[in-house]
């Protein structure tokens, strides 16, 4: 069995698959290998031995005394074992051009696809890809990861990354990256207006003009300045919301399960009805988890304020929303704007249906929010520039299953990435392989989760193909990559 290692890729071999009950490993020297392991923050099976192949390690590596420091600039410069023009990046669903010109910058092999893949496809697609960039709609499940036979790292061009197996990625030594900031603005400009429309009714007259209907009236419209917003989840897109509504003029309270410093005016509220029952406005912002399913239900909406308006640009399952329209038809709610639901379509098209179509003083939109030129190309580049530093560097940062780590670069090294069963004593074995082997360790640095521990080492350039043989072949091993 061979491993093809270098320039960031882990171009494997597949030699066995485990059981079902992660007891046993048949090993067949002939047949591509792949480490896979169960769903799950557990502990996972022990991969077959990994080695590199005598010639998969340059002896030239000489940046004329450049020592410790970013390694940004310095891609060029590193002699890497494998060709970047080897290096293939699949793009689903209209990712940003901006992510596509920074990897074609990095010499990486770039396809695109305008939408989303199903399963099936995406298992025939993904079996030579290096680096898979994803939007919402692409489902990434164990079956498409167990086909990805040189997959390296994933990259959800979104904030959202419950569309990937993300336990499962970790577990065979795969991180997944996303972008939770950078469409921050675009989401709070769209929540700000829709307050805005919500208060002076835009939806029904817009739709009573269109159907010929003129209908100039004040009863039931307001201002926004002097009221109260009240916001749920009071992160970096709450906390947008709350500097743009004091802009206005709005008062604004807000609520989070863990502690925030308030910017501007705000206040802090002590519980979610506290909340529900002070605002006049709602706008929600929290994660789509267990504990934020139907956050929103019958119960939440009887303790608004009659009249009061709720706004839901976060995920679909925070709100009940056929509760919402019992509400809104009632007129206890005055108003609603919803940009997600729990169940999307996959592509543009008619056929969309629900409960809250019809009802009075409501926006509905397609999960539009973060939908901004400049949001696309924020998000572009940020997860396009930590995938590229994740196949160049080993560089983990911003990764949301993996511990993240970035080690500098040290020159005349090799940089070794070892992926482990988190247990005690795998740093002890790996230490004590480089003593036996009289290898000289320049940097070390090692960051765990529950269930892996993730170690990046820089060895001098005299370092045997031994060391990294013997690291493979120990026993908590889940991938072992050599970079240059």
């Amino acid at each position: 069995m061979v491993l093809f290692l270098g320039g960031g890729l882990f171009c494997g071999f597949r030699s066995g698959r485990m059981s079902e009950s992660n007891k046993s490993v048949q090993v067949s020297p002939s047949a591509p290998v792949k480490i896979t392991g169960p769903t799950g923050g557990g502990i996972y099976s022990t991969s077959p031995p990994i080695y590199a192949s005598p010639n998969s390690f340059p002896t030239n590596l000489t940046l004329g005394g450049v020592d410790e420091h970013s390694i940004d600039d310095l891609s060029d410069s590193i002699a890497y074992s494998f060709p970047k023009s080897k290096i293939k990046v699949l793009l689903l669903e209209n990712i940003s051009a901006t992510a596509v010109k920074l990897f074609e910058r990095q010499s990486f092999s770039v396809e695109t696809i305008p939408k989303a893949l199903s399963v099936e496809e995406l298992k025939e697609k993904i079996k030579d890809v290096h680096v898979l960039g994803i939007r919402s709609k692409t489902k990434v499940t164990a079956e498409v990861l167990d086909a990805a036979k040189r997959l390296l790292c994933v990259g959800c061009f979104c904030i959202g990354t419950d569309q990937v197996d993300l336990d499962y990625a970790q577990g065979i030594g795969i991180p997944v990256f996303n972008s939770p900031f950078a469409n921050t603005r675009s989401v709070a400009e769209l929540v700000t207006s829709e307050i805005i429309a919500l208060s002076r009714q835009y939806p029904d007259r817009s739709m009573e003009l269109h159907c010929g209907q003129w209908n100039k009236v004040s009863k039931g419209c307001w201002e926004v300045r002097g009221k109260t917003l009240g916001i749920v989840g009071y992160g970096h897109i709450g906390t947008q919301v709350a500097v743009l509504a004091e802009s206005f003029g709005m008062h604004v309270i807000y609520y989070d399960i863990i502690p925030k410093l308030p910017l501007g005016n705000s206040q802090k509220c002590e519980t979610l009805e506290e909340l529900l029952e002070e605002a006049d406005f709602v706008t929600l912002h929290v994660p789509k988890a267990v504990e934020t399913v139907n956050l929103i239900g019958e119960r939440q909406l009887a303790m608004m304020k009659k009249g009061s308006y709720l706004i839901n640009a976060s995920r679909g399952t925070v709100v009940d929303l056929s509760a919402l329209a019992k509400a809104l038809n009632r007129g206890h709610v005055a108003g609603a704007a919803v940009d997600v639901f729990e169940k999307e379509p996959e592509k543009n098209g008619p056929g969309f249906q629900h409960p809250l179509q019809g009802c009075p003083n409501t926006i509905l939109t397609p999960h539009i929010g973060g939908s901004t030129v400049e949001a696309q190309a924020n998000i572009g580049e940020e997860v396009a520039n930590a995938l590229i530093k994740l196949v160049n560097h080993g560089a983990t940062i911003n990764a949301v299953n993996f511990p993240n780590l970035e080690l500098p670069y040290h020159a005349e090294c090799h940089r070794i990435l070892n992926i482990h069963v988190n247990k005690a004593g795998v740093l002890r074995d790996i230490n004590d392989i480089f003593a036996r082997c009289d290898t000289n360790v320049r940097a070390e640095l090692l960051g765990t989760t529950a269930a892996i521990g993730y170690l990046v080492v820089d060895v001098e350039k005299k370092t045997s193909d031994e060391t990294k043989k013997l690291i493979s072949e120990l026993p908590a091993s889940i991938r072992t990559r050599i970079l240059y």
